[in-house]
């Protein structure tokens, strides 16, 4: 189809307990690769399942034109789900199988469609992207999420749709699938729709959206020129604001010396009109156009006052109003020299080649980031400091008991509320300081209340890692598993300096360069060919 287009008119969303999510949107969206950025829980997943079709607008309407393949932030797959499931091309395979074995049903061919070769083309692009060990019936179970994301985006790759609208698509890629997929959405031919905080990934498009509290605001450049355009629009709105703040100030200030000087006129008149005895009449008609004055002189203050008042509420709407994300320190002091794990020759399951067995001591204060392959035993390694996992073979002693934050965020219950499950893992607190705490996350009362799962992406995480940090007693031992995946911006900057702040000792799974760098570790652990290598950072 030539030329598609997604298109908001007067879009709205209200959520099932009355909160407007986002309001009176129009935009049209073309054949340029765009990125749709905005702060957590601004509602772009929701306005992303909106253009697919999946979501219906409370009031507006949205159009589109053409087939659009939308991809989910979060991959869940189905027992038994097959490398060909998560790659949606199952039931296209079966209908060629049968085919293949004699089938002449019209349903058959009708979901082959055009698509004889999807069995070659997926095999080559699971080449093609560094996944040549798995075919087609390959459980989906055994993926790591690194993995999971890969086929899911090769899914999308095949699909042939005239619009491509993909959600944290580089969530789990280690660092040469990024740059694989940033190669693969700039071949894409059609239109193309990317929901990231992956500054890397939108620095490819050629066109920024931003949805915030002031609406969808569009930018025609990639991430830095959106950068570059968003500290002036600030810049200018905060001096735009400050400059109406003063002249109304100044406004008030002549306002009050007319009304004290018209005061001072009618005192004298007073004086003078008694002083020279003048009749009764005159007074009164003097005390008349004296009062007639000072009322229109009021009318005239109080419709300046309204007239300065709206100019500063308008130019306070041109500021956004988001709240600074804040993650408070852990009290935890644990000794430099303390081992709080030793593993020796432990073989890990579930990993394949040089990185299935391993040799490792870490002491208490030590940072240590996890480096390496996507399916290399990363997350694995975790679970088995975590004793969510057993050894096949080998020694590990782990005397301190490590809290681990996985991909999936297993330990949020998506059934209860996050202050409930926050009370559960820290009962001493107060609950008002747990609240608190949450509010400085960006998680507000309305959201602590609600069940887990109805959050967005970056908000579930804020949770879960609020579960983790902040329960009682404090973690001693961290082991979080690309903690800073869905987080925007100023949340991740919040979670590295609480992190350059903790005294325990850290493990740290992440292929965002800049987050790693900006933690303080101390060590390297790399996953290589030749199995684990460790470095100082």
């Amino acid at each position: 189809m030539t030329n598609p287009y997604l298109a908001l008119e007067g879009a709205s969303c209200v959520l099932p307990d009355g909160r407007t999510l986002f309001s009176d949107l129009s935009e049209q969206f073309d054949q340029r690769p765009t990125g749709l950025v905005g702060r957590n829980g601004a509602g772009k997943t929701v306005l992303a399942r909106m253009l697919a079709g999946q979501v219906q607008p409370t009031s507006g309407r949205c159009t589109r034109s053409g087939s659009v393949y939308y991809l989910a932030q979060q991959i869940s797959p189905a027992p038994g789900a097959t490398v060909s499931g998560l790659a949606g091309v199952q039931a296209t395979l079966d209908a060629l199988e049968r085919i293949e074995a004699g089938s002449s049903a019209p349903e058959d061919f009708d979901a082959v469609g055009e698509r004889w070769d999807v069995r070659l083309r997926l095999q080559d692009e699971l080449a093609r992207n560094g996944l040549g060990h798995l075919d087609a019936a390959t459980p989906a179970s055994v993926l790591s999420g690194g993995e999971a994301m890969r086929v899911t985006l090769i899914g999308a790759l095949l699909s042939d749709a005239d619009w491509l609208i993909l959600d944290e698509p580089s969530n789990h890629l280690d660092r040469p699938n990024r740059q694989a997929l940033i190669e693969q959405l700039q071949r894409w031919p059609r239109g193309l729709l990317l929901v990231s905080h992956d500054r890397q990934l939108l620095e490819a498009m050629t066109r920024i959206v931003e949805l915030s509290s002031l609406g969808l605001r569009s930018y025609g450049g990639n991430c830095s020129f959106y950068a570059q355009c968003k500290e002036r629009e600030r810049q200018t709105a905060i001096q735009q604001l400050e400059q109406h703040k003063l002249e109304r100030r100044r406004e008030e200030q002549s306002l009050r010396e007319q009304r004290e000087r018209l005061e001072r006129r009618q005192a004298r008149g007073n004086r003078h009109g008694q002083e020279a005895n003048q009749a009764r009449i005159l007074l009164g008609r003097q005390k008349e156009r004296s009062e007639s004055s000072a009322g229109k002189l009021r009318q005239q203050h109080a419709e300046s006052r309204l007239e300065l008042a709206e100019r500063v509420r308008e130019a306070a709407q041109r500021v956004e109003h988001d709240l600074a994300i804040v993650v408070h320190e852990l009290p935890v002091a644990l000794a430099s020299q303390k081992r709080v794990a030793e593993l020796e020759a432990v073989e890990l399951p579930f990993v394949q080649g040089a990185t299935r067995q391993i040799h490792l001591t870490l002491t208490g204060q030590q940072r240590v980031g996890v480096i390496g392959p996507n399916g290399s035993g990363k997350s694995t390694l975790l679970k088995v400091l975590a004793r969510q996992l057993t050894p096949l073979s080998g020694t590990c002693r782990l005397p301190v008991e490590g809290i681990y934050l996985d991909q999936r965020l297993a330990n949020l219950d998506p059934r209860r509320s996050v202050l409930e499950q926050m009370l559960a893992a820290n009962p001493t607190a107060a609950e008002g300081d747990l609240r608190m705490r949450l509010a400085h996350l960006g998680l507000d009362s309305g959201k602590i209340a609600v069940p887990g799962g109805s959050l967005s992406g970056g908000e579930r995480l804020k949770a879960a890692l609020a579960c983790v940090l902040y329960a009682d007693p404090a973690p001693r031992l961290l082991l979080l598993d690309e903690p800073s995946n869905h987080l925007d911006l100023p949340s991740v900057q919040a979670l590295e300096a609480m992190l350059r702040g903790y005294r325990g000792a850290l493990m740290v799974v992440s292929h965002d360069d800049a987050f790693m760098n900006n933690l303080g570790l101390t060590d390297r652990l790399v996953a290589t060919e030749q199995g684990w290598r460790t470095a100082p950072w």
